[in-house]
């Protein structure tokens, strides 16, 4: 589709209609126009400083899942395009331009960061531009801004801390202290595990909120040790979650049982260490999920990449599948989108973290499964909530 740039894409597919029908009386109908035409898919994630990774990872786990089915959708060639976020949320909207109006994309997949998820819904709301977010957790996008058009093959940042109230209780922790930084996907968290934990008739001590990206956490230890609670939750992530940890096991506070979300260790348990011996989080994946399709998921993931795959490489592999069976449903006719639409809603997942479906807000029905570290693996211990799905308060859809 290179050689359209300049003039818009459904214009060049109106033209090229015009001409064929003076050349010999056939008009093509809509389907057999767009099954012509390459899908393009615009790939909204971060390519360049902390979370580039988390981007790579993404990228990678799609790619896999469609040349796993023969590198078409609906029948479609493909076509990338993508845009380095940089995980800056001032440039959120910009950056979404760049593929909705600039390039002309049938989907955009990403992004990682929840700032930078808000900047996109805000721009998809607007053009109809089929969005799945392959990682943010902001819980807004599906929430009070949730749209027809915009679906999650990630979770939300309550989601993966809710059910980490009830596994608290039933340990024995009566009275716990929550921290996070001070960011939006922090707060969300915090907030899911206080309502699971004082639903299961726990008393929050006291939540500590720090600046982000503030990794100096020496007086906040010091005054958890001072409040003695039952158990800690904390939500950090990457270096910070690497800081977090060790500082807390260096003060002395490994009596005091630390959990949180999965993100406390996913991607550093390695550097952690002993540190992170016997922490607790709840996540929507584990590595070590001992199941046929996890393994097989892995070992493909392992020889196409020569790395192991993440939590994040499952959500762009499950971002894949979903527009596989939207666009299969419709033939490839991306142009037709309200069946489109119905059928990514309908569709059921058969993933990497287990099989899953999507709510009335189209974020993920799934399991939560309790994980602990113990050797320097990140076990499996169970699943902590089965097919939760978030609330979606505010979200008028369904």
């Amino acid at each position: 589709m290179d050689h359209l740039k300049g003039i818009s894409r459904r214009a060049a597919l109106r033209t090229g209609a015009i001409v064929a029908a003076g050349m010999g009386g056939f008009v093509p109908t809509r389907f057999a126009i767009g099954n012509t035409a390459k899908v393009r898919v615009g790939f909204l994630l971060p390519y360049s400083g902390t979370y580039a990774g988390l981007g790579e990872a993404i990228t990678n786990g799609f790619k896999l899942a469609l040349e796993e089915r023969g590198g078409k959708l609906g029948g479609r060639e493909v076509q990338f395009i993508a845009v380095d976020d940089e995980s800056n949320p001032a440039k959120g909207p910009e950056n979404t331009n760049k593929l909705v109006t600039g390039e002309n994309v049938d989907f955009v997949v990403g992004p990682v960061h929840s700032g930078v998820a808000l900047g996109m819904v805000k721009v998809v709301r607007e053009t109809g531009t089929i969005a799945i977010i392959a990682n943010a957790g902001a819980g807004a996008a599906t929430g009070p801004l949730c749209a027809p058009n915009i679906f999650r093959t990630s979770f939300t940042n309550w989601q993966t801390a809710y059910p980490m109230g009830k596994v608290a209780m039933d340990r024995g922790m009566k009275n716990v202290v929550t921290m996070s930084w001070k960011y939006a996907a922090g707060e969300e968290a915090v907030t899911g595990f206080e309502q699971g934990f004082t639903k299961a008739g726990g008393k929050v001590a006291k939540q500590i909120l720090v600046p982000f990206p503030q990794e100096e956490f020496q007086a906040n230890l010091t005054e958890i040790a001072a409040l003695k609670p039952d158990g800690v939750f904390a939500f950090f992530a990457g270096s910070g979650a690497l800081k977090f940890v060790k500082d807390y096991a260096a003060a002395g506070l490994k009596s005091i049982p630390l959990m949180g979300p999965g993100f406390l260790t996913d991607g550093v348990l390695r550097e952690q260490g002993e540190a992170a011996e016997g922490v607790l989080t709840t996540l929507h994946y584990a590595d070590a999920l001992d199941t046929a399709d996890n393994k097989t998921f892995r070992a493909a993931y392992r020889k196409a990449f020569t790395k192991e795959a993440d939590v994040y490489a499952v959500q762009g592999y499950d971002a894949a599948q979903l527009m596989f069976q939207g666009l299969g449903a419709v033939k490839g006719d991306s142009a037709a989108k309200a069946d489109l639409i119905a059928a990514m809603e309908k569709a059921v997942i058969k993933s990497p973290r287990g099989t899953f479906t999507l709510s009335k807000a189209h974020n993920p029905v799934q399991d939560i499964y309790l994980r602990q570290v113990k050797g320097g693996q990140e076990v499996v211990v169970g699943v902590a909530e089965k097919a939760l799905a978030d609330p979606a308060i505010g979200c008028k859809m369904g």
